[in-house]
């Protein structure tokens, strides 16, 4: 580890922490290739604590996934109440999660699709709350945002749904309400497509190296279906999927 990284990090820390977002990181701060964003990253899940999951997307089918871990300390089941001091963004994105019911520890033989499907217990609506250090993240580097958790800052997962197997993504329609009133609504929207669960095999095999192999009791969370809202403080958001169920928070 280099004092860059370490800086790096605590330059984010400080900033989520305070809530004093900063434009960017200094220059002489910012990571200048993927794998310094995600040393970056492994320093701050060092602060965070344990890691609870990981969130996993791309922005298209063909494009190399992407991926950030979830404190576990920032899950929380349906209904969560979410403290206000925490939160200044409060990005909000409709996901559809997996929770991980059996190991699947890094090898040197790739996992098949069959193995992934095997090894996920329960399939979730999800709403993954986006936090940042940066005032606004898209006016930030990529690699900062990459680094800084992938703008990640909580993740509230809805009732188990067993049968996740029926289900026809491709038909499934995410809503999205704030305060009552919906503000995104999308039908197969996923920007992975139909490659939900190509990106959990990305993750058990590629991002072994990151995740150092998944663990039952992990959720992994596969992008946004209603890109990103917005909300103020004391809102209370709702996401209604089809088929795979509902899911709400407030914040306090």
């Amino acid at each position: 580890m280099t004092s860059k990284i370490l800086d790096a990090a605590n330059a984010l820390l400080d900033a989520r922490r305070t809530v004093t977002p900063i434009a960017d990181l200094p220059d002489h701060l910012r990571p200048v290739s993927e794998a310094e964003a995600y040393a970056i990253q492994d320093e701050l899940i060092v602060a965070y604590g344990e890691i609870g999951g990981w969130k996993v997307g791309a922005p298209t089918p063909d494009a190399t996934p992407l991926c950030a871990p979830m404190p576990r300390a920032w899950i929380a089941p349906d209904a969560a109440v979410l403290s206000a001091a925490h939160f200044r963004f409060r990005g909000l994105e409709a996901e559809l999660a997996f929770l991980i019911g059996g190991d699947l520890p890094q090898r040197a033989m790739p996992y098949t699709l069959d193995e992934i499907k095997d090894a996920i217990a329960s399939a979730h609506p999800a709403i993954e709350v986006l936090e940042s250090a940066f005032i606004e993240p898209a006016n930030a580097s990529r690699l900062s945002t990459m680094a800084d958790l992938q703008n990640h800052g909580g993740f509230v997962y809805g009732p188990a749904l067993p049968d996740w197997q029926s289900i026809s993504f491709e038909g499934e329609t995410a809503a999205l309400a704030v305060d009552g009133s919906v503000r995104a609504e999308h039908t197969a929207s996923s920007t992975s497509g139909d490659y939900l669960f190509g990106l959990l095999q990305w993750l058990a095999n590629e991002g072994s190296a990151r995740t150092g192999g998944l663990r039952a009791g992990q959720f992994v969370t596969t992008g946004s279906w209603t890109g990103v809202t917005r909300a103020l403080s004391n809102s209370a958001v709702d996401v209604q999927f089809t088929t795979i169920g509902r899911v709400s928070l407030t914040f306090a």
